[in-house]
């Protein structure tokens, strides 16, 4: 979800940096590049490890989003690509599925500010639903199966390292986009493109 059909990670570190700062203490957004995509307790609770912030995942994520939910309105538009790739597929009959690593709450928030519902996918796995968050392939492991797929006949679309390392854990094919990380970060998955725009036929025709 993040980094490939929207980005809201600024904002949802914003949201975190001033949750904190009610708490006293003043965190920075860097801290939080080595949590992305590694789950809301990885995410939130990772840096605030880091300052000693007692953090407690299932009250506190939800006044994090509340916060995040009021200053990212107006503000997030879907990632270049994102919308139109979807409706190729869509055309294509090929079965969707959602994996985020975030909680159903945040996916929702996120989903309804580019305009799309979960309705938009064959089925929807959050953080909420897995036990082990990647680089553990579990959330695509389940998902696959959700949409009645072996993985190696999924295609997975990441941005961050951790999730590139999942699909490939998982037996998917994997088509990596440099909204977040750079290329030379992202060379473990089969095909690696700037933005949906532009991503190589190969992925959909393999």
């Amino acid at each position: 979800m993040d980094g490939i059909l929207l980005d809201s990670e600024h904002l949802t570190s914003e949201a975190a940096i001033r949750f904190y700062a009610e708490k006293g203490v003043v965190v920075k957004h860097e801290d939080f590049f080595p949590f992305y995509g590694t789950g809301e307790q990885g995410y939130f609770g990772g840096v605030a490890k880091i300052y000693g912030i007692p953090f407690h995942l299932e009250t506190d994520k939800y006044k994090i989003y509340d916060i995040f939910a009021e200053i990212a309105k107006g503000k997030i538009d879907p990632m270049p690509g994102a919308i139109e790739f979807i409706q190729i597929v869509k055309n294509k009959k090929l079965r969707t599925a959602l994996g985020t690593s975030a909680g159903r709450y945040k996916m929702r928030i996120n989903l309804d500010l580019i305009g799309l519902d979960e309705n938009t996918f064959d089925s929807v796995v959050t953080g909420e639903d897995i036990s082990n968050n990647k680089p553990n392939p579990e959330i695509f492991e389940q998902a696959a199966q959700n949409i009645g797929l072996k993985p190696e006949e999924c295609l997975v679309i990441e941005d961050a390292p951790s999730g590139v390392e999942a699909a490939k854990k998982a037996g998917c094919k994997c088509l990596a986009v440099q909204t977040t990380f750079s290329k030379n970060e992202l060379q473990k998955a089969d095909w690696i493109c700037k933005d949906l725009l532009n991503y190589p036929l190969e992925a959909l025709t393999w």
